[in-house]
């Protein structure tokens, strides 16, 4: 199967290809496969204050917490996050699982990601105040107390 990703981040097991981002939508859109390995270490839940979330997964079981439920989501299935919803997403499975991502406006795109990478996967426990800092810088609020 041949894939032509825009460019390709990997933050810890988390692996994003882009296929769209806010350079080919006059910042509207970014749209990405994400690729989640089983017990992979997420973002902690968040809300975005400016930004829709819609994904729609391909393959495996992806447990969201959306707002206050918890959902899991199978092969088909779709969810829209409007902004300042909270959620998050865990992989409590055994088969990676794989979701198309898609974000508008464009503002939580590759710069956002080569970020979070550049702190999370020098190896150790990363540092979670410059963690908070960058999803602060693109308007990422976490759910969880300090």
């Amino acid at each position: 199967m041949f894939h032509s990703f825009k460019e390709q981040i990997t933050i810890g097991g988390l692996q994003l290809n882009f296929l769209v981002d806010g350079q080919d939508t006059e910042g509207s859109l970014v749209m990405f496969e994400m690729l989640v390995p089983p017990n992979a270490k997420v973002p902690a839940p968040h809300f975005h204050v400016e930004v829709d979330e819609t994904l729609y997964v391909l393959e495996g079981t992806l447990t969201m917490l959306y707002n206050t439920e918890t959902r899991q989501l199978n092969p088909g299935d779709r969810l829209f996050i409007k902004r300042g919803l909270n959620h998050g997403f865990t992989n409590e499975h055994t088969q990676t699982v794989r979701v198309l991502c898609a974000l508008s406006p464009a503002s939580i795109g590759p710069a956002y990601f080569r970020q979070l990478a550049a702190v999370i996967n020098v190896g150790g426990p990363p540092d979670r105040h410059q963690i908070l800092s960058i999803m602060k810088q693109y308007g990422l609020e976490p759910i969880q107390a300090d």
